[in-house]
């Protein structure tokens, strides 16, 4: 087939109008609305997410320190002994852990660092304003013995958020550490029901 020659007269196709681009308002207010509830929706579950996440690194730095401390006696034969600090290289008198944790070795058996040479560690403690750690009454401290063992009673560490006890950090005598989650919610206490 032959093609006709496109003639003067013929006007030039043309190219339809192309749409304005944009939203309206009720298209706006529309996404707007779904945004917020879909905000709404995912704000409590993000929240319940980065409280659990505090708890779970809290517990797991605990774990870490105490199984720092119980190589250290180990491996150098000779008493070593985490406590609660305010970071001034001393024990703390009560069972506050949410400020600095000490590591040091105890050869002479006080349960205070004697000389700098002694201190291990003299760290901070997870910074929140909703978090606390609290220990159990009668053991504010851990000690393992140059055996690994830890003498004494069973030391727990409750790791509060927002008041409630979150998780636990329990050292039997052996000097095993373990974590546990509360089954039901419970009041954290404060420092002197730890005493």
């Amino acid at each position: 087939m032959a093609r006709m020659p496109v003639s003067a007269a013929q006007p030039a196709p043309r190219q339809a109008c192309a749409s304005p681009r944009g939203f309206t308002l009720i298209e706006m207010i529309v996404t707007m609305s779904l945004i917020a509830v879909l905000a709404a929706l995912a704000v409590p579950s993000f929240q319940a997410l980065s409280k659990r996440s505090r708890v779970d690194s809290t517990l797991h730095l605990l774990t870490a320190h105490f199984a720092s401390a119980r190589i250290a006696a180990i491996t150098h034969n000779i008493p070593v002994v985490i406590c609660p600090s305010r970071g001034d290289g001393a024990c703390r008198q009560d069972g506050d852990w949410s400020d600095h944790w000490l590591t040091f070795r105890d050869p002479d058996g006080n349960r205070q660092p004697d000389e700098t040479i002694d201190l291990y560690r003299n760290d901070p403690a997870p910074r929140s304003p909703r978090l606390r750690i609290l220990s159990t009454a009668g053991r504010r401290q851990l000690r393992y013995l140059p055996t690994g063992y830890s003498s004494g009673s069973n030391l727990t560490l409750r790791v509060c958020y927002d008041g409630e006890v979150s998780g636990l950090v329990v050292v039997n005598n052996a000097g095993r550490v373990r974590t546990a989650r509360p089954s039901e919610p419970e009041p954290c206490g404060d420092v002197t029901d730890s005493l």
